[in-house]
């Protein structure tokens, strides 16, 4: 067993920083969809923005990152705002009706960011102070990496404690709960749905921004992270901050080990491990209190 996790030793850490990029995108889709039942199929797009955001602003500096995220943000932010303004009147017309209308917004906005960037996928550096690589038990390990999951393990305790152990997470559950008693106490509910879609979209392209160096900008990565979100949401549970951590670690082994140990059979890994989970547990490994 010690030969075993020496010898896959950076395989295992490569899939914890790759979990924790997966739980930074997808813990806003699944608060989105599990808490406020809006499926938002652009979530992909938001993560390739904040990866463009990182190659067009990062000049090797930390500041030049600093600035990406601020920007990202920002980005994020007011994408969110306007996801929910375009999906509220859907809302009670059902998930089909949701899905095309951010499936289209996807394609519109990979497109105009093709014409924009060009079709390659474009490499993006880390700052040149978190550049080379360090000894990690015997192993050189990229300093980057390891900076990327302190930070990512930091943005979800924060995550954790504001939905979860905070008075507005109790009012986002609450709004879940039962919205006209809510609305009842005087609350606008739309600020709160506003606030959760704009926090979800906001995480999404800081993840972007982030994770530029280790899944670069280009066509078609906003597909790969909408899938890699939706089986991180489905194996996690949706609505659960901590379902989608701990779906998101799972997937993140299943796909650096499957990739490492099996690639031919990577992607059966993947679905398998997903279809495994949903046997045993059909809402998840953490399943939310809550349902919108």
């Amino acid at each position: 067993m010690y030969g075993w996790l020496d010898g896959n030793f950076v395989s295992v850490v490569d899939g914890i920083a790759f979990g924790l990029l997966l739980f930074t995108i997808a813990v806003g889709l699944s608060l989105v969809f599990g808490m406020m039942d809006v499926l938002n199929l652009a979530h992909g797009t938001l993560y390739l923005a904040g990866a463009y955001i990182a190659y067009a602003l990062s000049d090797g500096s930390l500041w030049g990152l600093l600035l990406a995220l601020a920007a990202g943000a920002l980005v994020g932010v007011c994408g969110g705002a306007a996801l929910t303004f375009l999906t509220q009147p859907l809302a009670r017309r059902g998930h089909l009706d949701q899905a095309v209308l951010t499936l289209g917004i996807t394609f519109i906005v990979a497109d105009l960011l093709a014409a924009a960037f060009g079709g390659e996928v474009l490499p993006t550096d880390p700052p040149r102070s978190l550049r080379g690589t360090v000894d990690l038990l015997g192993h050189a390990y990229p300093l980057y990496r390891l900076v990327f999951i302190g930070v990512a393990t930091v943005l979800a305790a924060v995550v954790h404690l504001l939905f979860e152990r905070s008075p507005l997470g109790a009012l986002v559950r609450a709004t879940v709960a039962d919205r006209d008693m809510v609305r009842a106490l005087g609350v606008d509910i739309r600020k709160v749905l506003y606030g959760v879609f704009a926090l979800g979209a906001a995480l999404a392209v800081a993840g972007g921004v982030l994770g530029a160096p280790i899944l670069g900008p280009g066509p078609g990565v906003d597909e790969t992270v909408l899938v890699l979100s939706l089986v991180v949401v489905v194996v996690g549970g949706l609505g659960s901050v901590r379902g989608a951590l701990v779906g998101a670690l799972l997937i993140g082994q299943v796909q650096t080990l499957g990739v490492a140990l099996l690639p031919e059979y990577a992607p059966f890994l993947l679905f398998g491990t997903m279809l495994a989970v949903l046997v045993v547990r059909p809402h998840g490994l953490v399943p939310s209190g809550v349902r919108a």
